[in-house]
């Protein structure tokens, strides 16, 4: 079907109205009218190219909120007006050992991004969420409560994922001493979640400015990291650290304050990163370790998790024609929330 999009047409260029061609349905996709669809960090580094070359022109978005418009016949599990969720992946192999146990994301014949990927059957590039419409394959669609508000659930479907994953595959739970390194788009979502699930919170900023906001959101304080005697005191005291920051840093600044046994999890950066110091990992057993987004069955455990808790993301909802503007706030400064585009409001 025809349908209009924002689209990069190089590394270099501003997002701009772009009319492009769905695929028509198969029998197991799901037509998606988008009614939501976050801006991501993410975003920014793949069309910028700082992930590698890309397939131009491109429309990001993976954050994505809508509501099914058409069903293809084996489709079993939605229904036309269902209001529905995709995340950052559209498909994989569901075969492999790592489908096997729902984690997609380490299919090991490789995901199918929401955008700028090939699809697995004709071959063409996917375009993301900055869009009217998509078409996914129904494995890959997420149901939406009621108990969501639909204009502030998109950044779910990836801030929410990527920081719950690792809270749940390293057991965070009542009691557990969590630190959570950077107030941006996701380290407020990781705050929330973990004091969700009845850990302790301290937020880890550069600006002790962000106290009050940190208290606001569940965190029992804030920890400086500018300020050494601070950080001197702070040795020992988190069993976890969820490091959220976007752009290259060192992380060596943050193992010593881990515990015995203790692991820091990267989510925020992916490429050039400082060096391991080896002496407080040897010294304390600590690790340091990545993660990456989660399967279909855990983002779907994340949404209900939310509803379930009364958890949105911090949001600004901006017009289809704010998007540059909201990328340039994105790239100048790291904002304590996350910008979703109303997409009702593009016209075809």
């Amino acid at each position: 079907m025809k349908t209009i999009g924002y689209a990069a047409h190089s590394a270099e260029s501003e997002l701009v109205p772009y009319h492009f061609e769905r695929r028509d349905l198969r029998e197991n996709d799901v037509l998606i009218e988008i009614l939501y669809s976050g801006i991501c960090h993410s975003d920014l580094h793949t069309v910028k190219g700082d992930w590698g070359e890309q397939p131009y022109p491109l429309i990001p978005g993976h954050e994505i909120i809508g509501k099914v418009l058409e069903v293809g016949p084996a489709v079993k599990n939605f229904k036309v007006d269902d209001h529905v969720g995709v995340g950052c992946m559209v498909d994989s192999c569901l075969e492999c050992d790592q489908c096997g146990k729902h984690e997609e994301q380490y299919c090991r014949n490789g995901l199918t991004g929401t955008y700028g990927s090939e699809d697995r059957i004709d071959g063409s590039i996917t375009q993301g969420g900055y869009s009217k419409h998509i078409v996914v394959r129904e494995e890959f669609v997420l149901k939406i409560s009621e108990k969501l508000d639909l204009s502030k659930a998109a950044p779910i479907l990836c801030a929410g994922i990527t920081t719950y994953s690792p809270l749940k595959k390293w057991n965070v739970t009542k009691g557990t001493r969590v630190g959570v390194i950077g107030l941006g788009g996701l380290g407020h979502m990781g705050v929330k979640l973990a004091v969700a699930m009845g850990a302790e919170v301290t937020v880890i900023s550069r600006h002790k400015d962000k106290e009050e906001y940190a208290k606001s959101l569940g965190a029992k304080g804030l920890l400086c990291s500018t300020d050494e005697q601070v950080m001197e005191s702070a040795i020992n005291s988190f069993e976890f650290i969820l490091d959220t920051v976007p752009v290259k840093h060192d992380f060596n600044t943050y193992t010593p304050l881990l515990d015995i046994d203790g692991s820091l999890v990267l989510v925020g950066q992916i490429g050039e990163m400082e060096e391991p110091e080896t002496p407080p990992l040897v010294f304390g057993r600590r690790r340091i370790a990545g993660s990456l987004i989660g399967g279909i069955k855990e983002t779907q455990e994340v949404l209900d998790f939310c509803a379930e808790h009364g958890i949105h993301p911090q949001c600004e909802i901006i017009k289809p024609e704010d998007i540059n503007n909201a990328w340039d706030k994105l790239q100048k400064e790291n904002p304590a929330h996350r910008f979703v585009i109303d997409m009702k409001t593009l016209e075809s």
